[in-house]
Protein backbone atom coordinates (compact mmCIF):
# COMPACT_ATOMS: atom_id res chain seq x y z
CA UNK A 1 0.00 0.00 0.00
CA UNK A 2 1.55 3.78 -1.11
CA UNK A 3 1.83 5.46 2.15
CA UNK A 4 0.26 8.87 1.48
CA UNK A 5 0.23 10.26 4.29
CA UNK A 6 4.09 11.20 4.15
CA UNK A 7 3.65 13.32 1.40
CA UNK A 8 2.24 16.30 3.55
CA UNK A 9 5.22 15.36 6.52
CA UNK A 10 7.71 16.30 3.68
CA UNK A 11 6.62 20.04 4.45
CA UNK A 12 8.50 21.83 7.12
CA UNK A 13 8.41 24.68 8.96
CA UNK A 14 12.33 26.63 9.10
CA UNK A 15 12.58 25.15 12.80
CA UNK A 16 11.52 21.81 11.97
CA UNK A 17 13.39 21.77 8.76
CA UNK A 18 16.93 22.64 10.56
CA UNK A 19 15.76 19.91 13.28
CA UNK A 20 15.65 17.54 10.39
CA UNK A 21 19.19 19.05 8.39
CA UNK A 22 21.11 18.36 11.86
CA UNK A 23 20.04 15.02 11.93
CA UNK A 24 21.05 14.55 7.97
CA UNK A 25 24.28 16.27 8.70
CA UNK A 26 25.05 13.66 11.63
CA UNK A 27 24.39 10.76 8.41
CA UNK A 28 26.50 12.57 6.32
CA UNK A 29 24.15 13.31 3.72
CA UNK A 30 24.58 15.85 0.91
CA UNK A 31 22.36 18.19 1.35
CA UNK A 32 21.43 20.38 -2.12
CA UNK A 33 18.98 23.35 -2.07
CA UNK A 34 16.64 24.67 -5.17
CA UNK A 35 13.68 27.22 -5.01
CA UNK A 36 11.51 28.77 -7.10
CA UNK A 37 7.79 29.66 -7.26
CA UNK A 38 6.87 26.36 -8.50
CA UNK A 39 3.10 27.56 -9.77
CA UNK A 40 1.99 25.77 -12.96
CA UNK A 41 4.57 22.72 -12.52
CA UNK A 42 5.65 21.45 -15.83
CA UNK A 43 8.05 19.22 -17.41
CA UNK A 44 11.22 22.14 -16.91
CA UNK A 45 10.56 21.73 -13.79
CA UNK A 46 11.00 18.40 -13.32
CA UNK A 47 14.04 18.45 -15.37
CA UNK A 48 15.64 20.84 -12.86
CA UNK A 49 14.63 19.25 -9.80
CA UNK A 50 15.87 16.05 -10.93
CA UNK A 51 19.33 17.46 -11.53
CA UNK A 52 19.55 19.08 -8.73
CA UNK A 53 18.50 15.90 -6.77
CA UNK A 54 21.14 14.03 -8.54
CA UNK A 55 23.56 16.42 -7.03
CA UNK A 56 23.49 14.67 -3.42
CA UNK A 57 21.56 12.48 -1.11
CA UNK A 58 19.12 15.16 0.13
CA UNK A 59 16.85 17.63 -2.21
CA UNK A 60 15.19 20.54 -0.05
CA UNK A 61 12.78 22.74 -1.96
CA UNK A 62 12.42 26.19 -1.15
CA UNK A 63 8.56 27.79 -2.22
CA UNK A 64 7.72 31.34 -2.72
CA UNK A 65 4.70 32.29 -0.38
CA UNK A 66 1.79 33.77 -2.00
CA UNK A 67 2.68 37.02 -0.96
CA UNK A 68 6.25 37.20 -2.54
CA UNK A 69 4.68 35.76 -5.65
CA UNK A 70 2.44 38.47 -5.83
CA UNK A 71 5.50 41.00 -5.63
CA UNK A 72 7.45 39.30 -7.72
CA UNK A 73 5.10 38.02 -10.67
CA UNK A 74 1.91 40.53 -10.23
CA UNK A 75 -0.96 40.31 -8.46
CA UNK A 76 -2.95 37.51 -10.95
CA UNK A 77 -0.09 35.54 -9.93
CA UNK A 78 0.19 32.60 -7.89
CA UNK A 79 -2.54 30.65 -9.76
CA UNK A 80 -1.98 28.21 -7.28
CA UNK A 81 -1.51 28.67 -3.56
CA UNK A 82 1.51 27.84 -1.75
CA UNK A 83 0.27 25.21 0.35
CA UNK A 84 -0.65 23.16 -2.77
CA UNK A 85 2.32 24.09 -4.68
CA UNK A 86 4.05 22.74 -2.01
CA UNK A 87 2.16 19.72 -1.26
CA UNK A 88 2.53 18.91 -5.20
CA UNK A 89 6.53 19.28 -4.62
CA UNK A 90 6.22 16.82 -1.94
CA UNK A 91 4.82 14.58 -3.45
CA UNK A 92 7.60 14.16 -5.87
CA UNK A 93 10.26 11.55 -5.94
CA UNK A 94 13.03 13.26 -5.74
CA UNK A 95 11.95 15.86 -3.25
CA UNK A 96 13.32 15.29 0.61
CA UNK A 97 11.92 18.17 2.00
CA UNK A 98 9.98 21.91 1.24
CA UNK A 99 9.90 24.57 2.94
CA UNK A 100 7.72 28.04 2.33
CA UNK A 101 9.51 31.45 2.61
CA UNK A 102 7.96 34.44 2.89
CA UNK A 103 10.86 36.64 1.60
CA UNK A 104 11.58 37.74 -1.83
CA UNK A 105 14.79 35.96 -1.90
CA UNK A 106 15.61 32.55 -0.36
CA UNK A 107 18.86 34.39 1.35
CA UNK A 108 17.85 33.80 4.87
CA UNK A 109 16.92 30.33 4.62
CA UNK A 110 19.87 29.50 2.87
CA UNK A 111 21.55 31.40 5.27
CA UNK A 112 19.94 29.19 7.65
CA UNK A 113 20.86 25.71 5.88
CA UNK A 114 23.85 26.41 4.26
CA UNK A 115 23.31 23.28 1.95
CA UNK A 116 26.42 21.53 0.34
CA UNK A 117 24.79 22.30 -2.99
CA UNK A 118 22.83 25.29 -4.57
CA UNK A 119 21.28 24.85 -7.38
CA UNK A 120 19.61 27.40 -9.92
CA UNK A 121 17.45 27.04 -12.71
CA UNK A 122 18.03 29.55 -15.65
CA UNK A 123 20.76 31.88 -17.06
CA UNK A 124 22.28 33.50 -14.11
CA UNK A 125 25.61 33.92 -12.85
CA UNK A 126 26.81 32.72 -9.46
CA UNK A 127 26.99 36.55 -8.02
CA UNK A 128 23.12 36.91 -9.29
CA UNK A 129 21.97 34.08 -6.90
CA UNK A 130 21.25 35.36 -3.65
CA UNK A 131 22.60 32.98 -0.65
CA UNK A 132 25.57 31.87 -3.47
CA UNK A 133 28.31 33.27 -1.51
CA UNK A 134 27.27 32.15 1.35
CA UNK A 135 27.47 28.73 0.54
CA UNK A 136 30.79 28.93 -1.36
CA UNK A 137 32.24 30.60 1.92
CA UNK A 138 30.66 27.74 3.94
CA UNK A 139 32.49 25.27 1.54
CA UNK A 140 29.53 24.45 -0.74
CA UNK A 141 29.47 24.66 -4.57
CA UNK A 142 26.43 26.33 -6.83
CA UNK A 143 25.09 24.38 -9.62
CA UNK A 144 22.96 26.67 -12.38
CA UNK A 145 20.66 24.02 -14.18
CA UNK A 146 20.35 24.82 -17.85
CA UNK A 147 16.08 26.27 -18.19
CA UNK A 148 14.70 23.29 -20.78
CA UNK A 149 13.19 25.42 -23.65
CA UNK A 150 9.81 25.73 -24.36
CA UNK A 151 8.42 25.22 -21.17
CA UNK A 152 7.32 28.03 -18.39
CA UNK A 153 4.24 28.74 -16.30
CA UNK A 154 4.12 32.15 -18.25
CA UNK A 155 4.14 30.53 -21.33
CA UNK A 156 1.06 27.67 -19.83
CA UNK A 157 -0.77 30.97 -18.97
CA UNK A 158 -0.73 32.95 -22.14
CA UNK A 159 -1.36 29.60 -23.96
CA UNK A 160 -4.19 29.21 -21.56
CA UNK A 161 -5.67 32.61 -22.61
CA UNK A 162 -5.62 32.64 -26.25
CA UNK A 163 -7.95 29.56 -26.04
CA UNK A 164 -4.93 26.90 -26.78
Amino acid sequence: MKQSTAIPAKIYTLPALLQEVKRWRLKNKKIVFTNGVFDILHEGHIASLSEAAAMGHILIVGVNADASVKRLKGESRPVNSETSRALLLASLLMTDAVVIFEEDTPLNLITAILPDVLVKGGDYTPDQIAGAKEVVVNGGTVHIAPILEGFSTTGIIRRMQNGG
